[in-house]
């Protein structure tokens, strides 16, 4: 049976916040499906390299609305990889900021601010609901 924890839960429940107001979905069902299985987690560097790719093509396109999501793709990648315990080796040498959690509600409220949400504060009010 998959594991969770708060915080990986927490992660789920934005990035299904942030779905249905997304073209470009493909990396945040993959948070989506990783979020909720903790084996899967050691995978999220290779998942956050993949987001880098695309957040460099978005800043050189100037696409803010882009940046900003992957913005958050990538704080969440770099936080369910760190919650992983992987253990560092020849492929993945260091573990990412060890502040990388304390970024994912900032970062998440300024996109949906970019979004147009009426209240991006919504985002974090999901995770004080308990939903």
């Amino acid at each position: 049976m998959p594991h969770t924890n708060g915080t990986a839960k927490a992660i789920q429940e934005m990035v299904r916040f942030f779905l249905p107001h997304c073209a470009d979905q493909s990396t945040l069902r993959e948070l989506d499906a990783m979020a909720s299985d903790d084996q899967l987690w050691r995978f999220a560097h290779v998942l956050f390299s993949r987001i880098r790719n695309k957040t460099i093509r978005a800043d050189e396109a100037k696409n803010l609305l882009l940046q900003h999501q992957y913005s958050f793709e990538e704080i969440c990648a770099k936080t369910l990889f760190n919650m992983s315990g992987h253990i560092p080796g020849k492929e993945f040498p260091y573990p990412f900021d060890d502040d990388s959690p304390f970024w994912v509600i900032p970062i998440a409220i300024g996109f949906a601010r970019a979004l147009g949400v009426e209240d991006p504060y919504s985002v974090s009010s999901l995770l004080r609901a308990g939903r």
